[in-house]
């Protein structure tokens, strides 16, 4: 299977019909939760408060809504208008911004408490344009994200480089525009479930990097996981009961949009019409 980048722009390449398919996928669904959950992981955010994260790449909104899931605020950026157009569709609970991260990010300084990427920043090796140069693109990306983040804190971003050479241009433009960290491999020893992360930092030089996963843990957490699975299943069950309608209209007026005043029929079932 060829990779999206060898097809066209990403603008192009995720059309109305491709945008569509992708959002319907539940494959990619799963994925992409997971993927977002371990980079959540990675930016070590505390625990007793939510932040304001940034989702490069945000496409149809399904990391963002992991974010949302886990009490976070956030904003997107995505190329493609017609993805941004299943988000909104989809009544997704975040900001969404039209824009190419290669011309930079168009965000006030300091507005982030972290910034999280699923399989986008790959699309910056890429020369769709004459224009393009990859490494002008990689640069002006990199400067206004560490402009934008708050001092201290991270940025995760999970990639498919095509080559070990993307990678390390990557990580050096990252690093001249001020960053710190470095990659990290998941599950180093298996084709299918390796994952890279570009773990940068804004602090200083000396923080330690998270630890890789690798596949151990499954042995030694197994009753911990199983717990974790179980609690998810509860979750499932009670959302999109009233609590959670009425946790995710307050969550719409801390951001200023409109919602509809609460009533006693809020989140009340209503009965088939036949």
């Amino acid at each position: 299977m060829s990779r999206p980048e060898h097809t066209g722009p990403p603008e192009l390449f995720y059309n109305e019909k491709e945008a569509k398919k992708y959002t319907a996928n539940n494959h990619i669904i799963e994925v992409q939760t997971k993927l977002t959950e371990r980079a959540l992981e990675l930016l070590a955010l505390p625990d007793d408060e939510p932040c304001f994260l940034l989702d490069i790449g945000c496409g149809s909104g399904l990391s963002g809504q992991t974010l949302s899931d886990n009490g976070h605020y956030w904003a997107g950026v995505d190329i493609s208008s017609h993805m941004l157009d299943v988000a909104v569709d989809s009544e997704v609970e975040g900001d969404l911004v039209l824009g190419d991260m290669g011309q930079g990010l168009p965000f006030r300084a300091g507005s982030f408490d972290g910034a999280i990427s699923i399989s986008a920043i790959q699309w910056l090796c890429n020369v769709d344009k004459k224009s393009h140069n990859p490494i002008k693109r990689m640069a002006k990306f990199f400067t206004t994200l560490y402009a934008v983040l708050a001092r201290g804190s991270r940025a995760v971003f999970q990639l498919y480089p095509e080559t070990p050479d993307q990678l390390e241009l990557l990580t050096q433009q990252a690093m001249k525009a001020g960053f710190t960290g470095g990659v990290i491999v998941d599950y180093p020893n298996s084709t299918k479930a390796k994952k890279l992360f570009l773990c940068l930092f804004t602090g200083p030089s000396n923080q330690p990097m998270p630890k890789a996963l690798t596949g151990n843990e499954v042995q030694q957490n197994n009753q911990v996981r199983f717990e974790s699975k179980r609690e998810k299943f509860r979750e499932k069950a009670i959302k999109k009961g009233r609590q959670w309608i009425l946790d995710k209209k307050e969550r719409q007026r801390r951001q200023g949009k409109e919602v509809r005043q609460d009533t006693k029929y809020t989140g009340r079932k209503r009965s088939k019409a036949f």
